[in-house]
């Protein structure tokens, strides 16, 4: 029987974090203080049982649920909620012990010893069965408990393992989707330095002492672990969809840092339609030399934006560092304010919890100095405490918003997994300026200081809702794709495509000849040579009334059809197409033949949003684009939150009188100075 899948169901935004009982079962009295300090904290949720097995478990077949139990019944008690984590991100030393294949292989040949988490075998027959054991066991003894929220399925999947059971998972995945060796072959391209292979269970995976030359086998993979990875999920909460149908299910996905950027060893895109909710882990930078407050505040909004379209749908910040986090190069607490500020970002972009990771700190091993609502001191008086008690009474004051969306948007920019993979693994170009995800980054910037509320899409979504579809760097392209974007223009969208696009095709084999054909007619532009400049080496970009400077990628392009809005100045291309515009069908595509600057970048987008009616309509505007408006609304009423990501107090001016729900007071119009971190958060009704 198919059970549906369930939905989740809000008492409040929900404050708190990943909490650890089961550290602390030699010290009573600090349990105790945790259950006197948590409402004090504003917190109403706790995540327990991570990594938790060893606790639950000691034995084989023996298990503890009383320490657990207590939680349920404090909680209860103090009318907050449990989201349950299953225990399989860190295994017990008894089961290794017994199970050995559950031990991890790398790509050496190389069998882990016991140690770390997330290090087990995620074919292993062993394994599924035992997490499927102990989830049963979980869910029969606290799927009725009132408390119980959401279950976390283990904990941030990610790693690939390449031992004996994977290797004949990994066959078996490429025979069922190639069907003989002759496709494999030509798809791999084996013929090349005569790696044509003869025999199924010659298939390996990629190995630095074996093969990594061959891309289609590097990309597929990738595509391997992910499937691998989701099979192994649904293997773990198939005795949750049994007997807790009710209860929504999800799995914290996770960033790569600094960048902000998807964690590269998963396709989250097609992992999140396996989840009820999406979930994930935010530890930005705050505070660092690289880049301002707002600069890096871009950043967390798109990754929120990414994370909030995969589903479309408000989505939660399952961990956070209320402080510092200790695995940063450098590890530097947030300053006063930011912990306030980032959170109700998350909050506009339409998060529906403040989470943090941790609690309490740990008193030894990986994580004791990590950021924690409470540190070693065990005390309320500390900035820290203070600071997520003052968010937790916010996230109180704006319980109303739970039930409202963040704005739909008309600005769609496209981010492929696939593609990410197969540029990073491509050879020529530059080993460090392709940056896909930056990319994108400076892309989304000018939407993001403008307020114009953008999705970040996967290449399966409908196009349908969009006015503007931005399609930087699409070096993996397949037909479905090209077809997709080419209709939505067709039909009178507008899109933008850049350098570096539409060089191969899904398995990673170059086009041939003027293929992929449609995609040229969109453009009506014909790429005949690509130009990777050293760092310190520019071009120039003559756009408008202005000279912007060009810098690591310049494609000297042939125009077919299209008009050209910029050339380039210098080198034997100068003169020769830059920008271009093309008419298709009812639509229209732009072309950026070169990487050029933020102002460029500024001066383009300005003019396609105020021919677009993209800009929206506030009744307040901003001195300086460090001041962030984000809202989440319907046809009724919708909150702006207003964020002043400057380090330096900045400006709005309110055109009519506002209420601000985080002071219960009304504002006039006229000027108002928002210091450095600020957020106000005006409530407006619709007539």
């Amino acid at each position: 029987m198919t059970v549906p899948k369930a939905h989740l169901k809000l008492p409040y935004l929900l404050h708190g974090g990943d909490y650890n009982p089961d550290q602390w079962q030699a010290y009573p009295q600090i349990i105790d203080q945790d259950f006197t300090m948590m409402p004090q904290a504003g917190v109403n949720t706790v995540t327990v049982g991570v990594f938790s097995w060893a606790a639950l478990e000691p034995e084989e077949g023996h298990y503890d649920f009383g320490w657990l139990d207590q939680v349920f019944d404090r909680v209860e008690a103090m009318n907050g909620r449990v989201i349950l984590a299953t225990p399989s991100g860190a295994r017990p030393h008894w089961l290794a012990d017994r199970y050995p294949e559950v031990l991890r292989t790398d790509e050496y040949g190389r069998q882990a010893l016991f140690g770390g988490r997330h290090n087990h075998c995620f074919t292993a027959p062993s394994y599924r069965e035992q997490t499927q054991q102990i989830n049963r066991k979980l869910a029969e003894r606290y799927g009725q408990r009132p408390s119980l929220l959401l279950w976390h399925i283990s904990n941030e999947f990610g790693g690939e393992c390449h031992c004996d059971l994977c290797q004949a998972a990994f066959r078996q995945w490429v025979q069922k989707k190639y069907q003989t060796l002759a496709a494999v072959n030509e798809a791999w391209w084996t013929p090349f330095w005569g790696h044509t292979l003869t025999a199924w269970d010659q298939i390996h995976s990629p190995s630095p002492i074996g093969d990594t030359n061959l891309k289609g086998l590097n990309l597929d993979w990738r595509r391997f672990v992910t499937d691998q990875t989701i099979d192994f999920y649904e293997n773990e909460i198939q005795p949750l969809r049994e007997l807790t149908p009710e209860i929504p299910i999800t799995t914290n996905f996770m960033t790569d840092t600094p960048a902000m950027m998807p964690f590269h060893g998963l396709d989250y895109q097609k992992f999140a339609t396996h989840l009820d909710v999406i979930s994930w882990d935010s530890y930005p930078a705050w505070g660092n030399d690289q880049e301002s407050t707002a600069d890096l505040g871009l950043k967390v909004a798109m990754i929120n934006d990414y994370y909030r379209s995969l589903k479309q749908q408000d989505f939660l910040i399952m961990e956070s560092s209320p402080s510092l986090v200790n695995w940063h190069p450098f590890n530097r607490p947030k300053r006063p304010g930011v912990n306030r500020l980032a959170g109700l970002q998350n909050i506009a972009s339409g998060s529906d919890s403040m989470l943090y990771f941790q609690w309490r700190q740990s008193r030894g091993a990986s994580e004791m100095f990590h950021g924690a609502v409470v540190d070693h001191h065990g005390s309320t008086a500390t900035r820290t405490f203070q600071e997520v008690s003052q968010l937790g009474a916010d996230l109180k004051q704006l319980a109303p918003v739970r039930q409202l969306p963040h704005v739909p948007a008309r600005v769609a920019l496209v981010f492929d997994y696939d593609n990410m993979c197969a540029l990073a693994d491509s050879e020529a170009y530059a080993d460090t300026t392709k940056q896909y995800w930056q990319t994108l980054q400076q892309h989304y910037a000018y939407f993001w200081r403008h307020d114009i509320p953008i999705d970040v899409i996967s290449p399966q979504a409908d196009l349908a809702p969009y006015q503007l579809v931005l399609d930087p760097m699409h070096f993996l392209m397949d037909q479905a794709w090209i077809d997709k974007v080419a209709d939505f223009t067709q039909a009178g969208g507008t899109v933008v495509g850049t350098y570096l696009s539409g060089v191969v095709d899904e398995r990673t084999l170059a086009y041939l000849g003027d293929q992929p054909q449609r995609l040229h007619e969109l453009y009506g532009v014909q790429t005949t040579e690509v130009d990777t400049l050293y760092p310190h080496q520019h071009n120039g970009v003559h756009y408008g009334d202005q000279t912007y400077p060009a810098q690591d990628y310049c494609e000297v392009i042939t125009n077919q059809t299209a008009s050209v809005l910029a050339t380039y100045t210098a080198d034997f291309y100068a003169g020769q197409p830059a920008i271009t515009k093309n008419q298709y069908g009812a639509g229209t595509a732009y072309y950026l033949a070169a990487r050029t600057d933020a102002a460029c970048l500024t001066a383009l987008y300005h003019q396609l949003a105020t021919e677009l009616d993209l800009h929206p309509t506030y009744p307040l505007a901003k001195a300086s684009s460090d001041i962030s408006i984000q809202v989440r609304g319907d046809q009724n009423q919708r909150y702006l939150f207003v964020m002043n990501f400057g380090e330096t107090a900045n400006t709005i001016n309110l055109t009519q009188p506002l209420t601000e729900v985080l002071s219960n007071r009304t504002y006039p119009a006229g000027a108002q100075e928002l210091a450095p971190y600020q957020v106000l958060v005006f409530h407006e009704l619709i007539k």
